[in-house]
């Protein structure tokens, strides 16, 4: 049993590290692309500052992905998912049982 457990423990690690690994992705990705909108923005409409709205956009999805990867996020957790996972298993059982 001990074996099957580290092996969860490994793999659970792994994953979160992969998690990380996407988001420093993501991170980078947004970085680029804003950094280059931004010189764009000022260069050729300079008076109309429109560039914020992509920056504000992506960020918030870019904050979302954070929140998951780091384990942030306290609504719709991990844990959450577990209970609602056992709360579903518990609904089949107790309909199962009924028919």
């Amino acid at each position: 049993m001990k074996i099957g457990t580290e092996y969860e423990k490994y793999q659970k690690a792994k994953k979160q590290v992969e998690e990380i690994k996407g988001f420093y992705s993501h991170l980078l990705s947004y970085l680029l692309v804003i950094g280059i909108l931004i010189f764009i923005n000022l260069k050729y409409s300079p008076k109309h500052l429109w560039f914020y709205w992509t920056a504000i956009s992506w960020g918030i999805g870019l904050f979302f992905h954070a929140s998951k990867a780091f384990d942030w996020f306290p609504f719709f957790g991990k844990d959450w998912e577990q209970k609602k996972i056992q709360q579903f298993i518990e609904e089949e059982k107790k309909q199962s049982i009924k028919y």
